[in-house]
């Protein structure tokens, strides 16, 4: 008997115990999902934080970026430094950009280089004569001289960036990085996240997410891939995926387009041909380190094709793919790279 008392005496002894109750309760120490929702991009974004408590002014913070952000890269805003720069009339002199401008026009040029042009942040003529841009839409497809007319604006390459500005080579260059600036978006809030001390979190704009840390039960974060259908709910679940410490986009042609005399034309244009694609993928999501990068890659990866795109992603380090394609006779193909894992949602 006296033995058993100096063992619960002994404070070696309490402290073990004290770590046993610790890791039996991780699960719940690890604190509450605090989510916050808004408007963005014209879109709406989502946050979900993994705290032990509530953090202060969190939304206004997130807000206030996302403002900083939009007011950037929006081409519906008239005065946004996008738009500013596109209406920008003389070749060969610098247009001073701000460090988010410059930060994703980097990106862009890397996104450009490793497509050879598949993806191209210059192909706003062409949104606009579509019909996919701020301008009215339109149900027929353009004239093809038109189309031409404007190829001779279309040109990533036609862009000097430097330390602190751009210079345009050609004055008619204009631009439309809305296939890019989300991921940038993205990125931004996680930034502010972090700086308020927090890891556990998903942050999510218009589809395109990045995941630290994991839930509040310690399990990876896991994130659904729509059903390419043109018929499919909003929110029907193809297959998921998970994330931790990475980011996520999808890119499709499926919710964006018109048809005229029982063609389907698709908002995503190979800016090589200045048309809608027609390689029969309708969507490809993108792992990547960084929501910027995987933004970008995923609509690169919609324009180069099944072949191409996949060879691509494969040659990059850190970055894997998921890409569905529509066969001739209706069915949808899954193809991936060779490190990405998905699973089909329980039933």
């Amino acid at each position: 008997m006296g033995k058993r008392q100096e063992d619960r005496l002994n404070p070696a002894s309490d402290l073990l115990a004290l770590l046993a109750v610790a890791l039996a309760a991780a699960g719940c120490v690890r604190g509450s999902e605090h989510k916050l929702e808004g408007r963005t991009m014209g879109t709406t974004y989502h946050v979900t934080v993994v705290s032990r408590v509530e953090p202060a002014d969190l939304q206004a913070k997130i807000d206030r970026r996302l403002d900083e952000v939009n007011r950037t890269f929006s081409t519906y805003i008239e005065d946004s430094e996008l738009n500013r720069f596109s209406r920008f009339p003389r070749a060969g002199e610098e247009f001073p950009v701000s460090r988010d401008f410059l930060a994703v026009m980097t990106a862009a040029a890397r996104v450009y280089s490793l497509s050879g042009g598949a993806w191209d942040g210059t192909v706003r003529p062409l949104v606009d004569l579509w019909g996919f841009g701020p301008a009215r839409p339109v149900d027929e497809p353009p004239p093809p001289a038109k189309i031409e007319a404007l190829l001779a604006d279309v040109g990533f390459d036609r862009i000097e960036i430097r330390p602190r500005a751009l210079v345009k080579r050609q004055a008619s260059v204009t631009l439309d990085l809305s296939s890019i600036a989300k991921g940038y978006g993205v990125d931004q809030v996680a930034e502010v996240l972090r700086r308020e001390g927090l890891s556990d979190f998903l942050v999510e704009i218009g589809g395109e997410i990045y995941g630290a840390g994991s839930r509040r039960d310690g399990r990876p974060w896991r994130v659904g891939i729509n059903r390419p259908r043109v018929e499919a709910a909003p929110d029907e679940i193809y297959r998921v995926a998970t994330l931790r410490d990475g980011a996520f986009a999808t890119s499709g042609d499926y919710r964006n387009y018109f048809v005229r005399d029982g063609v389907r034309y698709s908002h995503v244009l190979d800016p090589r041909t200045g048309r809608p694609v027609t390689n029969g993928v309708v969507s490809i999501s993108v792992l990547a380190p960084d929501c910027t990068l995987a933004d970008g890659l995923a609509t690169a990866v919609m324009v180069m094709g099944k072949d191409a795109g996949l060879a691509l992603l494969e040659r990059l380090p850190e970055v894997e793919g998921f890409l569905v394609v529509e066969t001739k006779d209706g069915r949808l193909e899954d193809h991936a790279t060779s490190g990405f894992r998905a699973e089909r949602p329980s039933p």
